[in-house]
């Protein structure tokens, strides 16, 4: 797997409830462990990986929305590429190649 690969994995597990899951039990081990360092610095730091999955799984939800949608438009249209409807698999720097030569 590549490196960019791997970060594209990344950006789509933090979108899962499987996430949140792992910062709770962090949160957790924090308190039983180290409660004298968990100060307000430590709430903060919860609070600001928390908004983060919230906003990345906003994020995936408008685009996985957002591919649904045009999906069902090539579906539709009859004279839309075939590769087009595999363009999701693609690694975003190829995606933006692709865009650049067919401008």
């Amino acid at each position: 797997m590549t490196f960019r690969r791997a970060l594209t994995e990344a950006g789509v597990f933090t979108a899962r409830p499987a996430a949140f899951l792992i910062v709770g039990a962090y949160a957790v081990g924090w308190v039983l462990f180290e409660w004298e360092t968990f100060d307000w610095h430590g709430v903060a730091t919860l609070a600001t990986w928390t908004m983060t999955l919230f906003i990345q799984r906003a994020e995936h939800r408008d685009t996985q929305a957002v591919h649904a949608k045009l999906d069902e438009l090539l579906k539709a249209h009859g004279n839309a590429r075939s590769e087009l409807g595999d363009v999701d698999r693609q690694e975003p720097e190829e995606i933006e190649e692709q865009r650049d030569q067919e401008g």
